[in-house]
């Protein structure tokens, strides 16, 4: 299945609130927050991108417009297109050559992405 918003080859910055918006947990945190997204959706929790170098961060790609006026904890980073901001989430494609970055979770279906009440209420009794 071809989902528009993931390159063919290579990996393409995607504008944060269009196709989706993302929340990244940089280190191990967002190798932690993975996890536990995992634990929690059993089977397949939404996309989420792995990052190899750098921040080494994780970024759960969830609904557009989900992100804005929610109180993160303050490790979290969020992505979106909120009155006067503009994001860019980095997206690798499904195979080939994309270091630094890798799906944790690939997409499966174009409007399927990581649950944000689910991923913010984890995010919290993660990080409290």
């Amino acid at each position: 299945m071809k989902i528009a918003w993931v390159p063919d080859s290579g990996f393409h910055l995607r504008k944060a609130g269009v196709q989706f918006d993302a929340v990244r947990v940089d280190g191990e945190d967002g190798r932690r927050l993975a996890r536990r997204m995992e634990e929690i959706i059993v089977g397949e929790p939404g996309p989420m991108v792995a990052e190899a170098s750098g921040r080494r961060g994780v970024y759960f790609l969830v609904p557009p417009g989900s992100t804005a006026h929610r109180p993160w904890p303050r490790e979290v980073t969020t992505f979106n297109s909120e009155t006067g901001r503009i994001s860019y989430v980095p997206v690798p494609a499904l195979e080939g050559r994309t270091w630094p970055l890798l799906w944790r979770n690939p997409p499966t279906s174009p409007g399927r992405f990581v649950h944000t009440l689910i991923l913010f209420n984890a995010a919290y009794d993660l990080f409290r």
